[in-house]
């Protein structure tokens, strides 16, 4: 086989279909964030306003977390040493986990590399856990998810997107003496709409099932101490196993679960992603912590009621311009684009013209069809940045759709 030409012919297709990504060369100011500067393919230099980030309370450049980071890189250097089993585990990780725990109101956490690991290595170690467990997966769970509940290698039932009924149709064909999990998303990153978390656990009640939810897009930022949406709504104490991250609105890395005791330690003993990765550095879990203690704050309520409120007047001001938002409430704002090129015009103009740094999502992120934008406004940014944005979307929004009109013509 010609190796050279299958890797030319896989990634000329890329670019055919308009989806080939390019990465940013982007350096984050600290202190200035969301501004940075971006090193453009010359060489040169272009400050930037980052419109795409998951950091979105700023929380990465806060002088608490910054203070506990220098305090344990200046203790005890710069890694752990090792596995969380052989001397990777520090005073920093089980504070981080105690701080965790309290969040969610559980007896337990249990700290990853990252939620992605966090996901594949406990959905696919239930079930060793649980022999014969039919695991119920949302149509449009996370990539981690789907890896998990696939590398577990046992039965799974995929139900419509927050379609309850579907997944009631699918666990009442099931043997109703079998293991049973209910896998879903608090909020879907892509569309920015909420899980029915409360139709799900009364149906998981119903059924004899246990409840695992992904809020890695809602931990800091719901919730009157940010622990997501289902302390919003009250169904925090219904779900057995949240899964979140804190590279978000956290603003540092890695990711966890917390659940019960035994079921902590359940996922400890057996899963392979957890026992045989190095634990984190003890200065981000140091961060980690400080990041979310802070926010479980009046001062972290203050950083989410200002995100909400910059998300709700940048929707509105991009709806009065006719653009094709979608809007479930939530703190994303994805603009519809539907076509992989304009996608990345559009994010390249921006950039390269107005110094909006905003990425396209294209296939596989999304389905085809549905490339979009999305912007991720944060508290830190301010009324001058939101009114240049909008500005820039609506000059190259009608640029594109000039240009649309000709190429059909």
């Amino acid at each position: 086989m010609n190796y050279d030409a299958a890797l030319d012919t896989a990634l000329q297709r890329l670019h055919d279909e308009g989806r080939y990504r390019t990465f940013i060369d982007i350096e984050r100011q600290n202190g200035q964030f969301p501004h940075a500067v971006w090193t453009r393919p010359d060489g040169s230099k272009k400050p930037i306003t980052v419109w795409c980030g998951n950091d979105y309370l700023g929380m990465g450049q806060h002088p608490d977390v910054l203070a506990a980071m220098h305090e344990a890189l200046d203790a005890t250097g710069a890694g752990s040493g090792g596995t969380r089993n052989i001397s990777g585990t520090t005073v920093y990780h089980k504070r981080l986990e105690a701080e965790l725990a309290d969040l969610h109101g559980k007896e337990a956490a249990l700290v990853f590399s990252s939620a992605y690991i966090a996901n594949d290595a406990t959905l696919s170690t239930l079930r060793a856990i649980f022999p014969g467990l039919i695991i119920y997966s949302d149509a449009l769970n996370h990539a981690s998810m789907i890896e998990g509940v696939r590398r577990g290698g046992g039965p799974k039932r995929i139900f419509r997107h927050n379609d309850v009924a579907h997944l009631r149709e699918l666990m009442q064909a099931d043997d109703p003496a079998a293991p049973k999990l209910i896998a879903f998303e608090s909020i879907y990153s892509m569309d920015g709409d909420f899980g029915p978390i409360e139709a799900i656990c009364d149906l998981a009640d119903e059924m004899g099932a246990l409840t695992y939810i992904d809020e890695v897009h809602a931990v800091g930022m719901y919730g009157p101490r940010g622990a997501g949406v289902a302390e919003r709504d009250g169904q925090m104490h219904r779900i057995d196993i949240i899964n979140a991250t804190l590279a978000k609105a956290y603003g540092v890395f890695g990711g966890y679960i917390a659940a019960s005791a035994k079921m902590v330690d359940a996922v400890r003993s057996y899963a392979p992603g957890f026992i045989f990765t190095t634990s984190l550095p003890p200065a981000v879990a140091a961060g980690a912590a400080a990041s979310v203690k802070f926010l479980k704050t009046a001062a972290g309520q203050a950083l989410r009621d200002r995100q909400q409120l910059q998300a709700r007047i940048l929707k509105m001001r991009l709806k009065a311009l006719g653009l094709p938002i979608i809007d479930h409430g939530s703190h994303i704002v994805p603009v519809h684009v539907g076509d992989p090129i304009h996608c990345k015009m559009l994010s390249d103009m921006l950039l390269d013209q107005h110094g909006i740094y905003v990425q396209p999502i294209n296939f596989p992120t999304v389905p085809r069809g549905t490339e979009r934008l999305r912007f991720t406004p944060s508290p830190v940014h301010d009324s001058a940045e939101i009114d240049s944005l909008v500005k820039a979307m609506d000059q190259l929004w009608q640029h594109c759709a000039l240009n649309r009109a000709e190429v059909s013509a």
